[in-house]
């Protein structure tokens, strides 16, 4: 049955959005065309290895560039690289990954990585594919034939394994049979399109290569840029505390998209919403604050019941951005024998509550008017004012420690 496609140029204006390299570029309207005459839809490919992954939203903006095809009409296909998670990906590594995964964990991440990626794909309509069913029948024989179509040459234009060589550090023979078999994949399911970041370049364009080879239509390459971190400079990533994870709850994204640099907010909202770019240039010619906010709503209803995102934002209004009080306040319990007089001086007072680490840095926070009694939020002024210490007294320190004294 073929499919009744949108134009060429609606197409086009919405899968170029947000994509840093289409390569090579002059072809994607010719097999937007291809398709749309003969009704025929693209097949779009999009490989994960299975290593045990917290979607965050750095992964899902090659995911919602499948989402767009599908939308269009195209074909997702999805590559679960249960054989090649067993070598390791060395895109962007300096060293060999020493850590080997058993068939076991790749099969639990798979599961689990896919749950996830239904939040952004339609796995309903997208082929789901292991490449173990593959790599898993060939012989010998077969895997040499598949090596003598690369060269060493070939491998080394890679920039990690070309940075390593420079150095002299190891390039293990394992490693190398990564990118041959990440661009086997593409013949094996014919891909037009495979999806990914600029790092993945090699492989896409030995794909191409593999599949002219088999006479085969080669595909395009689109290759999204990187989503820089909440600390404004790294690639997202957890090991780096500076992602949002798209299973987190909706108030926890939102205290981190009010994290946010400013400066980032035009590329969030190019990469991770469907915000026409003209509307979020008025958004950003506005209060940044307000503009973080829909941000942070329109992303968190993406991956959580609609309205969680304003809930989300009035909650922060309330407990954050407003003055009110948060709706969970911890309490710490304070011995009375530790206590002089019934009082402390304010800057031990911090510490005792585990508010604060150190003397010093109690004696910081309160000259920077950080620390804060009660719910009218009396702003403690010397550090070593006495405080009379009572049962249910509410302690500040700045806007995200707070406690509800206990005394015992």
């Amino acid at each position: 049955m073929s499919i009744s496609f949108p134009s060429v140029d609606e197409q086009l204006s919405i899968l170029r959005r947000g994509v840093e390299k289409i390569v090579p570029e002059e072809e994607l309207a010719k097999k937007l065309q291809h398709s749309r005459d003969t009704g025929v839809p693209l097949r779009v490919k999009y490989g994960i290895d299975p290593t045990g992954i917290d979607v965050h939203l750095g992964h899902t903006v090659p995911l919602r560039k499948i989402r767009q095809f599908q939308e269009l009409g195209h074909q997702a296909v999805i590559i679960i690289g249960n054989a090649t998670a067993m070598v390791g990906d060395p895109s962007g590594r300096d060293e060999a990954r020493s850590k080997r995964l058993t068939e076991e964990q790749v099969e639990a991440n798979a599961k689990d990585y896919l749950a996830q990626v239904g939040k952004v794909v339609d796995m309903s309509k997208a082929e789901v594919h292991r490449n173990g069913d593959w790599f898993g029948k060939m012989g010998l024989t077969e895997i040499l034939g598949l090596c003598g179509r690369v060269t060493v040459a070939q491998l080394l234009t890679r920039d990690d394994f070309a940075k390593r060589y420079k150095e002299e550090k190891p390039i293990f023979l394992h490693e190398c049979m990564y990118p041959v078999m990440q661009a086997w994949d593409s013949v094996e399911i014919t891909s037009d399109v495979e999806l990914g970041g600029t790092e993945q370049l090699y492989s896409f364009m030995l794909a191409r290569d593999l599949q002219a080879q088999e006479g085969l239509n080669t595909q395009i390459g689109m290759m999204s840029p990187i989503l820089v971190g909440l600390d404004g400079v790294k690639r997202m990533g957890k090991s780096l505390g500076n992602y949002i994870g798209i299973s987190e709850a909706p108030y926890e994204m939102m205290k981190k998209f009010m994290q946010l640099p400013d400066g980032l907010m035009k590329m969030y909202f190019e990469l991770l919403t469907d915000v026409s770019l003209d509307d979020v240039e008025k958004l950003l010619a506005g209060h940044p604050k307000e503009a973080k906010m829909t941000l942070a709503k329109i992303v968190i209803d993406q991956y959580h019941d609609q309205q969680q995102g304003v809930e989300a934002a009035e909650r922060w209004q309330n407990e954050i951005g407003g003055g009110g009080l948060p709706a969970d306040i911890p309490e710490v319990v304070l011995a009375a024998s530790e206590l002089e007089d019934g009082s402390l001086p304010a800057f031990l007072l911090l510490v005792k509550l585990n508010l604060q680490t150190s003397n010093g840095e109690s004696r910081r926070l309160i000259s920077q008017g950080g620390a804060k009694l009660g719910e009218e939020k009396t702003v403690i002024t010397d550090a070593n004012q006495k405080i009379a210490v009572e049962d249910g007294m509410l302690v500040w320190a700045g806007k995200k420690k707070f406690c509800r004294v206990k005394l015992a």
